[in-house]
């Protein structure tokens, strides 16, 4: 009415903050209403959950949501609201239902929880805890046996529609009832078709055998070399220490083999008032002196097992013995576990040098930096694989301890664990005086070790929807059928990568699922099956895809690729194919995605970091070439790469880099009365460094504390305990415990981040002088060094590339 200069001219007038504040809530109030709407209308939802602390130090709960929209996967902030109590499990599942009972929704429909990974939301939580169903009916699929699962249809009460070869099936009359509600007549309730993880008790017809019992043997190199490291002592401590937390039951037995150039063999029968060693030299022919003594009942034979482990490090601690019949003691501890199955603990610290599996060293120093290839990343034998795979058939597992500072030959040794589903612990260097660090992070390894849980003679099946096949598997396994894993012992710090083929059309396709489950015997005796049940949509757009890329898993996929090529083909191959898959997918998006064509490099927001991490994986132990890396270094980085989760393989790729001189409580999480701060995460370049600052380098398997030399003296004394730069000791491992803020704070923080993964990683406190400072800088990957580019020179090679 007033004209377009009047309409101006009120524009100028400022709103009041409660006109604001009004407007704010009631355009989010507007936007929560649809959000719940479309939940409601799609029934199913998944939600995301974490936990973070604000500005004024109180507890945030935020939660994310997807759920189907039509004919796409939505996703939508959901709420943020604060924890009042202590952020547990009890506290977050709490708030959460009260947010879904106050909104209309139920957990009924909620097929999954996704967490940070944080203590307080895994493992002990009470409110989310893992369902497990016992029943006599185990719903399946007739046709390709999937179990039934939340993405399943139901036709009618009757009949559902299986989710991976769409096949009618009838549902049982057992399936009617639902034991969490006690009701009957909805099938569609139950805990199977509500959760898309869930674990069940197995009954007798997924046994081939009774279930076998926790059987642990432990295989002991006792030659010189292996003496003068002083690991026997350390090892017999932490058994002597966990005896009573090794998992299992009544039926728990265990074993003992030490080797040098013979194989001694240990008769720990009840009633023996000590233990019987039992020496066979005729190597060549191996056998066991008494089959049923060797292997005891732990619970009957306690005494027995704790004065034999209070008397080995003695017992060998004159020997002269240099030679190591390793092939040997394995056909012996083979032969002992092959009426049960069980797990094959071996720890060895040189080279094989006698009798079967001899092996010799194929290490030259002058290779070691071949600007494209390296050599003998495949085993000199193949007596390690052969026997894994014997172990594998009887399900046994062998898990590997090298703890030396020679080369062992990692390339043939670690098949031994590879094929047997086992793993591969390595302690370079190690030395119970001259490497304190390394000790104290075999003694940290070996007590989760021997004490996490464990699952025995498992099998693991991985089902996809028709028209997808799956085309190679990552991990440490035996493939015995094309979808089915040969797992003689699960863990829960082992990781698997799956590849997967598209080999038909899915154009009439809305979604594709996926299903792993997981056949396994507790250390309890009872045979169990986890299931694990993943949908994704199906999109007929590029872009889509691109927006959905999830880098970190592309990353973790695509170095797996290259261990293998490295060794079928060769590290030239792999390194080339890394860079490859960067411009390939630039190139897609630049190509298929882009209206308008724009110079420089362009990436979808999820693929953003990814020239980085392909450069990271190029500059990283497994892969990078002109340097001295020795061959066993870089064949464990490629075995950790291999079998390792994937949080914790991207820190090993990418590590993360922060200032620690400065730590504050603002922004910090509170968690179990712990203050955590939580620093930024800074680039990783020497243009991030300060001689004024301490910086810390969260590197996955080890952590390094840089100590600038003109660092603040108040950083020194309150956290180091020493008045000056050059007071720093050359080998520090330890943060002392001061009784000042900033030392609990730096404490507190290094705690806090080695919770987070099952292995212990050791700390290194470095400065300008020490040894350790060229690794520390090897991985400031946006940096260029002798013979990689810079992050800045690799996106120009990118973008070269890419513009042809």
């Amino acid at each position: 009415m007033l004209g377009p200069d009047a309409a101006k001219e009120i524009a100028k007038v400022p709103l009041s903050d409660n006109t604001i504040a009004r407007r704010i809530d009631d355009m989010s109030a507007d936007i929560e209403t649809v959000v719940l709407e479309k939940m409601r209308i799609s029934k199913k939802f998944a939600l995301q959950l974490d936990e973070s602390t604000d500005i004024s130090g109180h507890c945030q709960l935020l939660a994310n949501v997807r759920f189907v929209d039509g004919e796409v996967i939505g996703e939508n902030f959901l709420f943020c609201k604060a924890l009042p109590e202590k952020s547990t499990g009890d506290e977050i599942f709490r708030v959460t239902s009260e947010y879904l009972d106050k909104s209309g929704l139920t957990w009924e429909n909620c097929t999954g929880v996704c967490t940070d990974g944080a203590a307080a939301m895994v493992g002990r939580i009470k409110g989310f805890q893992l369902p497990v169903v016992t029943s006599s009916t185990i719903v399946r699929c007739r046709s390709c046996r999937t179990y039934i699962n939340p993405f399943v249809s139901f036709l009618d009460q009757r009949r559902w529609k299986c989710n991976l070869c769409h096949r009618v099936n009838d549902v049982p009359e057992e399936f009617m009832y639902n034991p969490v509600s006690r009701s009957y007549g909805e099938p569609h309730k139950r805990p199977e078709v509500q959760n898309a993880t869930i674990e069940f008790i197995a009954p007798s017809e997924y046994m081939l055998r009774p279930p076998q019992p926790a059987v642990y043997l432990f295989i002991l190199d006792v030659s010189h070399n292996a003496v003068e490291t002083g690991y026997l002592s350390v090892f017999c401590q932490s058994l002597l220490d966990n005896i009573d937390a090794l998992p299992g039951d009544s039926r728990t037995k265990v074993g003992f083999v030490t080797f040098d150039s013979t194989i001694h063999f240990y008769n720990l029968q009840e009633g023996l008032s000590q233990p019987q060693m039992l020496i066979v030299s005729d190597i060549e022919d191996i056998f066991l002196p008494t089959p049923d003594s060797l292997l005891v009942n732990l619970n009957e034979c306690k005494e027995l097992v704790q004065d034999l482990l209070k008397s080995l490090p003695t017992l060998f601690e004159k020997t002269m013995e240099t030679q190591s019949a390793l092939g040997s003691a394995l056909q012996a501890a083979y032969k002992l576990l092959l009426p049960t199955g069980g797990r094959m603990s071996v720890f060895q610290t040189q080279l094989p040098n006698l009798g079967v599996g001899t092996l010799q060293s194929r290490e030259d120093p002058n290779q070691r930096a071949n600007a494209k290839d390296v050599q003998h990343l495949s085993p000199a034998t193949d007596f390690y694989k052969k026997l894994a795979l014997d172990c594998s058939g009887q399900q046994v597992a062998v898990d590997l301890f090298l703890l030396s500072s020679q080369y062992c030959d990692l390339a043939s040794l670690g098949c031994i664990s590879r094929y047997s589903a086992g793993s591969v612990y390595y302690y370079p260097s190690y030395h119970h005086q001259h490497n304190p660090a390394q000790v104290e992070c075999f003694q940290k390894d070996l007590k989760r070790y021997l004490t996490r849980k464990i699952g025995f003679e498992a099998v693991m099946r991985i089902r996809c929807t028709k028209g997808l096949s799956i085309h190679t598997f990552h991990g440490n396994f035996f493939v015995r059928s094309t979808d089915l894993l040969s797992l003689p012992n699960v863990n829960p710090d082992a990781g698997f990568a799956v590849q997967m083929s598209i080999e038909e059309n899915l154009d009439d396709m809305q979604v594709v699922s996926f299903q792993a489950a997981l056949l396994y015997t507790s250390s309890k005796g009872e045979r169990r099956i986890r299931v694990h049940t993943l949908c994704l949509p199906v999109v007929n757009s590029l872009s889509d895809i691109f927006a959905g890329a999830d880098v970190q898993a592309i990353t973790g996929l695509l170095a797996c690729m290259a261990v293998d090529r490295s060794a079928t083909a060769s590290m030239g191959d792999a390194r080339d194919a890394m860079t490859n898959a960067a411009i390939d997918s630039l190139t897609s998006f630049r190509q298929s995605v882009l209206t308008i064509q724009q110079p420089g490099l362009l990436a979808p927001a999820c693929l953003r970091l990814f020239p980085l991490f392909i450069l990271a994986l190029l500059k990283q132990k497994a892969f990078r070439t002109g340097t001295s890396t020795r061959l066993d270094d870089r064949l464990f980085a490629m075995c950790q790469l291999k079998y390792q989760p994937l949080v914790y393989s991207m820190l090993m790729i990418h590590p993360a880099l922060y200032r620690v001189d400065d730590l504050t409580d603002e922004g910090a999480l509170n968690i179990n009365e712990r203050t955590i701060p939580q620093p930024r995460v800074l680039q990783l370049s020497v243009e991030k460094l300060s001689r004024e600052a301490a910086f810390l380098m969260d590197a996955g398997t080890v952590m390094y504390l840089w100590i600038g030399r003109n660092c603040h003296p108040n950083f020194l004394t309150q956290v180091l305990g020493v008045p000056s730069y050059t007071a720093v000791p050359d080998n520090l491992y330890l943060l002392p415990e001061l009784d000042t803020a900033e030392s609990q704070r730096t404490r507190a923080f290094i705690g806090w981040l080695r919770d987070q993964r099952p292995f212990f990683p050791s700390l290194h406190v470095i400065r300008d002088e020490s040894q350790l400072k060229p690794t520390f800088m090897q991985n400031m990957i946006e940096d260029r060094t002798e013979s990689a580019l810079s992050y800045y020179e690799f996106l120009l090679h990118l973008q070269q590339q890419i513009s042809k």
